[in-house]
């Protein structure tokens, strides 16, 4: 059995635990808030668990893992103070806010035998085998378009002269790190490294990112990545052929997909799932990490993608002028 902890008590880490529990060998043991109330408050649902309002009171616990939901900002010092008390550790996309954080990181978990991973939904899909057999059933690709587009429920407080978390650059959030990121990998995994990016980003009056574009340019065709907290696509994303399209409803969780052919005929790619369906698969390859070494060379080829993935951020953030702190 492997107890773990949770760092944060968002909406996020509740659906985590919900997804953590489909999972046989994964026990929920611990919370980790500033907040004892709210940290009971989000223990209660679950059966309950230890409450810690000490972070460093939950390095020294015996849970055997821990998964971290807090702010980007927040990411490298605690997976770090964890990893250095002997946790395995899944922090919450993006893993950290630069790639050399997480090499940094990842040597660090080497030297200690621990996993370190990043909760991406979608390297852990079973869907994403799906989408990736199924483009030859459409042609040569001439074009893809990967939209996460999703009105955020904090943004009336922003219009309002507050400072919600994630539009607070201090946090190194924003669009881009948010949700920019479902769309980076899905082009780096069919697609991998263009040629060229061009990015561009729209600025909100406290500094963050409300939304943003990047191209990547490939050898005769071209992937266009559109992102949006400021607004809620309806549209979702494509992958054009000259032989058909791949319609994807939501590129986070890759329901709902179908194949339709020139002569409109339609095929079904997958089914719907809920989130929390969707974040078991990732809580499940991280036990399966832990406890058979046999599945390390996944985990070593999660690493890579991981850090090609972060890599590319930093890159569409430089050309964007994207700033944090």
């Amino acid at each position: 059995m492997i107890r773990f902890a949770v760092i944060g008590t968002g909406w996020i880490a509740e659906e985590f635990v919900k997804g953590a529990q489909l999972v046989p060998g994964l026990e929920f043991a611990a919370v980790y808030s500033r907040s004892a109330d709210r940290g009971k408050a989000f223990a209660e649902p679950f059966g309950g668990a230890s409450v810690y309002t000490n972070i460093y009171d939950l390095a020294k616990s015996d849970v055997d893992a821990v998964y971290i939901a807090s702010p980007n900002s927040l990411h490298y010092e605690q997976s770090k103070l964890m990893l250095q008390s002997g946790k395995h550790v899944l922090c919450e996309k993006p893993v950290c806010v630069e790639p050399e954080e997480y090499s940094e990181l990842c040597e660090l978990a080497h030297k200690k035998d621990l996993i370190y991973s990043e909760a991406i939904m979608y390297l852990h899909l079973p869907e994403r085998e799906a989408l990736s057999s199924a483009l030859k059933d459409i042609g040569n690709i001439t074009s893809a378009h990967f939209d996460f587009s999703q009105l955020s429920s904090k943004y009336p407080a922003l219009k309002r002269g507050e400072l919600p978390n994630i539009f607070n650059p201090k946090f190194a959030t924003g669009c881009l790190m948010d949700l920019g990121i479902y769309c980076v990998y899905p082009a780096l995994d069919l697609f991998g490294e263009p040629n060229e990016i061009f990015a561009h980003s729209k600025f909100l009056q406290t500094g963050a990112d409300g939304s943003g574009t990047a191209v990547f340019n490939y050898d005769g065709m071209q992937v266009t990545l559109t992102y949006s907290k400021t607004g809620q696509d309806r549209c979702g994303s494509q992958i054009l052929g000259d032989e058909g399209t791949i319609v994807i409803p939501s590129i986070s969780r890759l329901y709902n997909m179908k194949k339709i052919g020139n002569d409109d005929g339609e095929k079904i790619i997958s089914g719907f799932k809920e989130k929390h369906i969707c974040m078991s698969y990732e809580a499940e390859s991280f036990y399966k990490w832990i406890i058979k070494k046999n599945c390390r060379v996944d985990y070593e080829k999660s690493c890579e993608a991981i850090l090609n993935a972060n890599k590319m951020l930093q890159k569409i953030r430089k050309k964007a002028g994207i700033i944090f702190g």
